[in-house]
């Protein structure tokens, strides 16, 4: 029996999957594990032996349709849900069960099953079992959804199934309690429940590794500080290095930034979202302080931390203000990365719901749901167009060459891992760039 996983992708400009930073990504990849979806990987541990599994991380042009596959497991988020359903009509045109699973699906269930024999919805641990044995019966169901929380202590360890790369991410933790309005994990079924792998298992798993580097895709490691503190004192032996995500609000634990700097943490990847108190509020993130944050940056950077900043643009409360104190408050705080992302209302979430009840959601082109390129909503305070291109010209100011040149220097006191992750960062955006002018004069 054949499976083969999908996680689709879209192409660059000149329609191939990597253009002139393929070599700096294939450096970078040799060191650092990029942070991949794990979804398959631990579908893939829990799948029996007589399966044969492939995976593919690509477009529609790089999948052979006319190899014999007894099944095709697809994931999607909303902007590639478009992709995900082309490849999936492709595969049932010639007879090929589709199962489709992710966040658009777990939102969409319906939407997504017109295009698939079967839909997962929410976590997959202990339902695809059951699919795969329902599917080798004949009698696949439309609909898989969890009936509990998965128990994190029964999970099997991950499986690598990317064949780049000598590791996937680790994940420790599951769940996220706070319930932020605009985030995808709201849609997921007992998602918000917050679980923990056993400690030693976690460790195991990192041990096992043969990188020296690896990324936590935890929604967030710090929820619960003493099992977090636990985890990184048990890590230390390890000599690994490795960037994770976090609360901004529990990291002014001293305790927990000191166990995660002797356990080989280089980078912090925190989303403080806004620096506008009253957009947090409105979105249901009290949690996060304005008046803070710079207090804490300081900490984390005075244990040798790096701190990666996302930030997100169109709330209701934003002026267009916003944009320059935004600036502003990235350069005197020495972020590492900023990430700056106009707000997309994603299926399944309070937000779009709301935007929807209000009649403020301008598009249900999911490919447009990117974040970067589309406005899909009316925001309060200021037009889509103005939203949009003040978001552009902030992103492009802090990859200026000065700036560029400026946060690769100020990143050697962190390590080398952040110095390297920068750098890469920072010449793949200027050739991209560059690509992009001579694409354009011809």
């Amino acid at each position: 029996m054949k499976i083969l996983f999908i996680d689709p992708e879209k192409k660059n400009s000149k329609g191939k999957k990597y253009n002139r930073n393929q070599l700096f990504y294939l450096i970078y990849s040799r060191y650092f594990a990029f942070r991949r979806p794990f979804a398959f990987s631990i579908l893939a541990a829990l799948t029996p032996k007589n399966y044969e599994i492939s995976v593919i991380q690509g477009g529609i042009d790089e999948i052979d349709f006319d190899k014999n596959y007894d099944l095709v497991g697809l994931t999607t988020t909303t902007v590639l849900a478009n992709i995900a359903y082309k490849i999936a009509d492709e595969f049932r045109s010639r007879g090929v069960t589709v199962v489709i699973g992710g966040w658009h699906a777990s939102a969409l269930p319906e939407e997504a099953k017109q295009y698939a024999d079967s839909v997962v919805i929410g976590e997959a641990d202990e339902t695809w079992p059951q699919l795969l044995k329902d599917f080798e019966n004949g009698k696949l169901k439309p609909f898989y959804r969890p009936e509990c929380p998965v128990n994190l202590e029964k999970i099997p360890r991950a499986k690598n199934v990317y064949p780049r790369e000598n590791t996937i991410g680790i994940h420790a933790t599951r769940g996220c309690p706070n319930g932020c309005e605009f985030c995808s994990i709201t849609n997921m079924k007992f998602r918000r429940y917050y679980r923990m792998r056993p400690v030693k298992d976690v460790i195991e798993e990192i041990r096992s590794s043969t990188n020296k580097t690896f990324s936590f895709q935890d929604a967030s490691i710090t929820t619960n500080h003493k099992y977090t503190k636990t985890l990184f004192k048990e890590m230390k032996p390890l000599n690994k290095k490795f960037s994770t995500m976090g609360n901004i609000h529990d990291l002014e634990d001293e305790e927990l930034l000191k166990a995660a700097s002797e356990a080989g943490c280089y980078t912090w990847i925190i989303g403080f979202e806004s620096i506008n108190q009253k957009s947090l509020d409105s979105i249901n993130k009290k949690k996060n302080k304005v008046k803070d944050f710079s207090k804490i940056i300081k900490k984390i950077q005075d244990y040798g931390m790096a701190v990666e900043g996302s930030f997100i643009f169109g709330f209701d409360f934003d002026t267009i203000d916003i944009f320059d104190e935004t600036d502003d408050f990235i350069r005197k705080n020495n972020l590492k990365m900023p990430y700056l992302d106009v707000l997309t209302p994603f299926p399944g979430t309070p937000i779009f719901e709301r935007f929807k009840r209000e009649g403020r959601i301008l598009s249900k082109d999911w490919s447009k749901y990117d974040g970067h390129n589309y406005v899909v909503y009316q925001p309060k305070l200021m037009s889509p167009e103005i939203l949009l291109s003040k978001t552009q010209e902030i992103e492009k100011r802090w990859h200026t060459k000065h700036r560029s040149i400026e946060r690769i220097t100020k990143n050697i006191r962190f390590g080398f891992n952040n110095f390297i992750e920068v750098a890469t960062i920072e010449l793949t955006w200027h050739l991209n760039k560059k690509g992009s002018k001579s694409q354009n004069k011809k």
